[in-house]
């Protein structure tokens, strides 16, 4: 995946531009930038593009959002379905 289709609007380059940007101002920019992705954009891939163009200082807010949602995601992937979800054939 390219920068470009990763970050289609900019947002997250513009984010790590913005002197003295708190991490509930990234949190927001984060779920704009989501919402802009085009439709069948894995949103991981794209995370994972971003912090690799942008995330060389780790401790930077936006940083802290996009590895937040990479634990998230990764963590969602993995859950197990149990009682009746895990007896009955899902769609």
């Amino acid at each position: 995946m390219e920068l470009a289709q990763a970050d289609p609007k900019g947002l997250i380059r513009e984010s790590y531009r913005i002197e003295g940007i708190t991490e509930g101002e990234c949190r927001s920019i984060f779920l704009d930038w989501a919402l802009s992705l085009a439709p069948g954009t894995e949103p991981q891939e794209a995370m994972h593009v971003v912090l690799a163009a942008h995330g060389a200082d780790p401790a930077h807010p936006m940083s802290r959002v996009l590895a937040a949602g990479l634990a998230a995601s990764l963590a969602a992937a993995g859950k197990r379905r149990g009682g009746r979800a895990a007896r009955i054939e899902g769609p």
